[in-house]
């Protein structure tokens, strides 16, 4: 008990302490009760604040503020554009999938059956004989699911329709008029906040290099992939190399789901053989490059966490927050590593224990 009246009278009594506190706890209980209503608020803020990064970029490269915003909302509408021109093939691809669904439960009946007399001392006839009723039973669940997102097409398309007309506009604005929206929330943070100030000028600072950086990786990662995969004659490339894209977003963890599909792609389509070997190295290729070549050139600056508290920020915020933790685990990391540095040490408090 001394040590948690301790820890609150130390807290109680610096201002700013308390304050930064306050606007942690505050603003975590807004975004979480009001999610599911201001979703398409906080995608644009979060796409505005991509696109800030890089007009800040061109900026000091000596370009004026008003021709940086023309630059990198002109890119956002094109890169909005050829995504909705990508949807079409990507459905496609999808429908497709879905299509041969049935041959592929088939295929891998057939290479599971050929198991145990391929390897007998890995894998026994009872045990091949699970795996396929396993299989059928994943099958028929697919099935369901896939039925059930079908019926709700119509509530998708509404909502997509709604974030490729309200999402623009908002994120038009928040660039626009961003010095005038900071200096309004500025007016409504009380006189001491100074270390407010400092943990998210630390956070910006890192964000700035994670968020350009990850972009660009993204687009690399997948124009590869796809080109990797044209060659070497693997089906659904667009839908893999998409896939793979959005991996990217998630450090180790992403990498490693995204092998998933592309091995049951490739076996499904050559079975065991050298083939399926070859998309599935040529996929190891692709992280390995990722992770040694490209990474270190675009984050050499980067968010400085370790890679044992970034997959705990991932498990952690993927579990309270689902998908969308998954997606912002490494900023909230970065925000938390920000909190714990700039919080006062046992010395700076004199805590009387």
């Amino acid at each position: 008990m001394t040590l948690i009246r301790g820890w609150y009278n130390a807290i109680a009594g610096n201002n700013q302490l308390a304050m930064l506190l306050f606007l942690l706890i505050a603003g975590t209980a807004f975004v979480v009760l009001t999610a599911s209503m201001l979703a398409p608020f906080y995608a644009a803020v979060t796409i505005a604040y991509v696109l800030q990064v890089a007009s800040d970029g061109l900026r000091r490269r000596g370009l004026s503020r008003r021709i940086a915003f023309a630059v990198v909302f002109g890119i956002f509408l094109a890169a909005l554009l050829a995504i909705v021109g990508l949807v079409p093939l990507l459905g496609r691809q999808i429908a497709q999938f879905a299509a041969q669904v049935p041959q592929f439960v088939a295929r891998g009946q057939e290479i599971i059956g050929g198991l145990p007399e391929k390897y007998p001392t890995l894998i026994t006839p009872d045990q091949a004989a699970n795996l396929v009723a396993e299989g059928r039973r994943e099958a028929l669940v697919f099935s369901q699911k896939a039925a059930g997102y079908l019926g709700g097409t119509v509530v998708g398309l509404v909502t997509v329709l709604v974030y490729l007309v309200i999402v623009p506009i908002m994120v038009f604005f928040l660039l626009k008029d961003k010095d005038r929206i900071v200096a309004w929330l500025a007016t409504l943070l009380p006189d001491h906040h100074e270390l407010s100030s400092a943990v998210w000028k630390d956070v910006h600072h890192q964000l700035q290099n994670f968020v350009g950086g990850k972009v660009i990786q993204m687009l690399i990662v997948a124009v590869v992939s796809f080109i990797v995969f044209k060659v070497i004659h693997l089906n659904y490339a667009p839908l893999l190399a998409v896939i793979i894209g959005i991996a990217v977003l998630i450090p180790y963890v992403g990498a490693a789901f995204a092998t998933v599909p592309v091995a049951v792609v490739a076996v499904l389509q050559w079975g065991l053989n050298v083939d399926s070997g070859i998309a599935v190295g040529a996929y190891a290729v692709i992280h390995a490059l990722d992770g040694n070549v490209l990474v270190p050139l675009l984050f050499s600056e980067a968010v400085s966490i370790h890679p044992v508290a970034i997959i705990v920020a991932i498990l952690f915020f993927g579990g309270v927050w689902g998908l969308w933790g998954v997606f912002f685990a490494i900023p909230l990391a970065v925000l938390v590593k920000a909190v714990i540095t700039a919080w006062p040490t046992r010395s700076s408090v004199n805590l009387k224990l």
